[in-house]
């Protein structure tokens, strides 16, 4: 399975973004499949934390879009929510060891871990600083324009 990162559900949103037709064309492939994806759920946050953000979008999208976005992508009939589990502190603590995460790269190793402890292997995104969880294959929208997953 696949999960899809923060990034790519910015790009999709936000028109003026350079990457913003090819992150467009994976989700709407996704969403609109009826292949099983996964969206971490720490993502809801940091897209509506990123997105209504004053200092990295002039003007910034306001709640209600940033809102109805994710409502809309949730309504697909494939996506799987992923939530942390009983386990999930183990596999936060493997990936951080393992990616020898500090600081912000937390952040990252907790998707990569909430993945890990739902079985996904694939992870739609263009930071490369997941290139440093070795269990999770990174897919970049602008490397692979088309869904092949």
């Amino acid at each position: 399975m696949i999960a899809v990162d923060t990034n790519i559900l910015v790009f999709a949103h936000r028109t003026e973004s350079p990457k913003h037709e090819d992150a467009l064309s994976w989700l709407r492939s996704l969403a609109e499949g009826h292949v099983p994806w996964a969206l971490p759920v720490f993502c809801l946050g940091e897209f509506l934390r990123v997105v209504t953000h004053r200092s990295i979008f002039n003007p910034p999208s306001t709640l209600k879009q940033a809102i109805e976005a994710l409502e809309n992508l949730l309504e697909s009939p494939s996506i799987r929510l992923l939530f942390p589990g009983v386990d999930y502190f183990e596999h936060l603590a493997q990936m951080v060891q393992d990616g020898q995460a500090s600081g912000n790269l937390v952040f990252d190793a907790q998707i990569a871990a909430l993945c890990r402890e739902h079985g996904v292997d694939k992870l739609l995104t263009d930071d490369k600083d997941f290139a440093r969880f070795a269990r999770l294959k990174t897919i970049s929208p602008e490397v692979n324009p088309k869904l092949e997953i």
